[in-house]
């Protein structure tokens, strides 16, 4: 089971969804896709670190401790609550429920991704994240 799919039945099982699981991964793919189909978690680690200061709770989810929680107005704060809505709509429930899902589920995917160090290899460590985001507002 990939990412994506992982992601959506942990999203399904969290808001108790009675939709067709093609539906939730198209939706949860249009939310944090990268546009091929897979999930954009290295896209949003580098949301996170520059919108909002998430380096610690980013570093939690990519480290090999617990994953501290982000809470639901953080992820509509990273997401844009105008995506979180359409993905909400997309998969029959509310915006502040699909925000509390992907609270709860956005640590275990990261988590998942970065398990041996993949996320983070592909950036060049934590520190690599950072630089990258960093580049992004210099002139």
């Amino acid at each position: 089971m990939d990412l994506i799919e992982m992601g959506a039945q942990l999203l399904s099982e969290k808001l108790g969804l009675n939709v067709d699981p093609a539906t939730i991964t198209a939706a949860l793919g249009q939310l944090l896709g990268d546009g091929q189909g897979n999930l954009d978690l290295a896209g949003l680690a580098s949301r996170m670190t520059e919108n909002g200061g998430l380096e610690a709770i980013l570093g939690s989810w990519l480290g090999d401790g617990s994953n501290s929680p982000i809470s639901a107005d953080s992820i509509l704060g990273l997401l844009g609550e105008g995506r979180v809505s359409d993905f909400a709509g997309q998969v029959g429930t509310d915006t502040g429920s699909a925000a509390q899902g992907l609270s709860e589920v956005l640590p275990q995917l990261m988590d998942k991704a970065s398990s041996g160090g993949n996320l983070l290899s592909s950036v060049g460590g934590l520190g690599g994240l950072m630089n990258a985001a960093g580049s992004l507002f210099k002139s």
